[in-house]
């Protein structure tokens, strides 16, 4: 079974302003579907930019089991030969995700229709998480999947030999599963159908039209319906990965919540698909300003500046914003509570299945540094202390979750006691730079 070693306990103290530019790694999602989907075309794809963490690392592995040649040319360049769609060889070991719940589903779309056989697993927290949302749909498809009880992994797929196309409404807002089967459906001939009734994050849409395919998106009363052709050919693209938006978060909100701060996060790509938290932080009366506004590779992109706030509100987020920044919500929680006054989050039951259930965590750790908070199965309420107001001192569990571990980094460089982590090991799974990076800006980010 996969894992990242021992655990790596870490604290972080208020120390003074942090000041500089942060240059965050490369956008996850489009890493991910880079390498995906330079694997599926034929001829050379290239990659500029890719985030070089240890879940992209995984899927880049997988790709060269399933039989293309991925060669990684330093400095975040790297290059894939394609096997065409329909093209993957059957592996001959067992595929490896690590902790990525993108990185699996994804792959398992991928490889769904084509008459092979796979066996994927991961470490304790991914093989923990629920794969039925994915299997369910690409059994429409013809694929059989058998896993441990509940739909977990490890598990073994058998694709489809002569895929037929679906048509399917995803029962929950999910980028995943919405990927997953458009991949499935690249290798199914006929016209493959997915709705989704919240939009959510869109790079798959706007990749496979960039590699070829042929794509339609329309706006219907059923919800955002999205068509695709079967068995293109996929081209070869050049492409440059934007910055991650998940990943400027932690700096961000870090500058937003230690005294005196002015951080620039430059070259951020704002996909409105994925940029919720950055609204909701302006809608908190947060000092972030969008710089420098432009579109690099068909997504927009902007420096983002963040000053030091002491006057931010809470506020009740519209849960149809939930979508675009579901994996943001744990350091929201934390800028929430330096905020003054109730800051409530619904609709967000999706985060107790992410790499850990990430409501719980948060919940948990905040108290422990204490911060009054409520839960539901949806909803999740932090009753902020204002500017200066957070005590600190607790040491929170991280679960194997990258985002907790990262989420309570920022908010030990605002409370008026150091906090800790039991484990920042899983950091790099994301991130790599993340310490180097903070403790640049001058954040009081130690190891234990």
């Amino acid at each position: 079974m996969s894992g990242h070693g021992d655990p790596i306990p870490m604290t972080s103290r208020a120390g003074g302003a942090l000041t500089g530019k942060a240059h965050v790694p490369g956008d996850k999602s489009i890493s991910h579907r880079s390498l995906i989907l330079g694997a599926m075309a034929v001829g050379e794809t290239k990659v500029s930019g890719l985030l070089e963490g240890q879940d992209v690392l995984d899927t880049g592995r997988a790709m060269q089991a399933f039989g293309a040649d991925v060669v990684n040319h330093g400095g975040g360049n790297w290059s894939v030969h394609g096997v065409g769609v329909g093209g993957f060889a059957e592996p001959d070991h067992v595929i490896d995700c690590g902790n990525s719940g993108t990185g699996v589903r994804l792959i398992m779309g991928a490889m769904a229709t084509s008459p092979i056989t796979a066996t994927f697993t991961g470490d304790a927290s991914l093989n923990g998480r629920p794969m039925g949302r994915v299997t369910d749909p690409l059994a429409l498809f013809g694929t059989q999947s058998y896993g441990r009880k509940g739909g977990r992994l490890p598990m073994t797929l058998v694709g489809a030999a002569n895929a037929a196309p679906v048509r399917y409404t995803v029962p929950m807002p999910s980028a995943q599963v919405k990927s997953a089967v458009l991949l499935a459906g690249l290798n199914a001939a006929g016209e493959t159908v997915v709705i989704e009734k919240e939009a959510t994050r869109d790079h798959s849409e706007r990749m496979l039209a960039g590699f070829g395919a042929d794509l339609s998106v329309e706006d219907t009363s059923e919800g955002r319906v999205i068509t695709l052709q079967g068995q293109p050919e996929l081209k070869p693209q050049t492409i440059t990965v934007p910055r991650d938006p998940s990943s400027a978060a932690f700096p961000v909100c870090a500058g937003l919540v230690a005294e005196g701060s002015d951080v620039l996060v430059p070259g951020i790509g704002l996909n409105p698909t994925r940029a919720g938290l950055f609204t909701t932080l302006q809608d908190m009366g947060a000092d972030l300003t969008f710089e420098n506004m432009r579109e690099e590779g068909g997504e927009p992109v902007a420096d983002l500046r963040a000053k030091f706030s002491d006057n931010m509100q809470g506020i009740e987020v519209p849960p149809e914003r939930a979508a675009s920044m579901i994996d943001e919500y744990p350091v929201l929680s934390v800028v929430a509570a330096f905020a003054t006054g109730k800051t409530i989050m619904r609709g967000v039951k999706e985060l107790r299945v992410k790499e850990s259930d990430r409501i719980d965590a948060m919940a948990r750790g905040l108290e422990a540094c204490g911060v009054t908070v409520e839960e539901d199965e949806d909803t999740f309420i932090v009753h902020g202390m204002g500017a200066g107001g957070v005590p600190g001192g607790g040491t929170c569990a991280t679960h194997l979750d990258h985002r907790i571990a990262m989420s309570f980094m920022v908010l030990g460089l605002g409370t008026q006691k150091p906090v800790h982590i039991d484990d920042g090991g899983p950091i790099a799974t994301s991130f790599p730079i993340f310490e180097d990076l903070m403790r640049g800006l001058g954040a009081n980010i130690t190891r234990d």
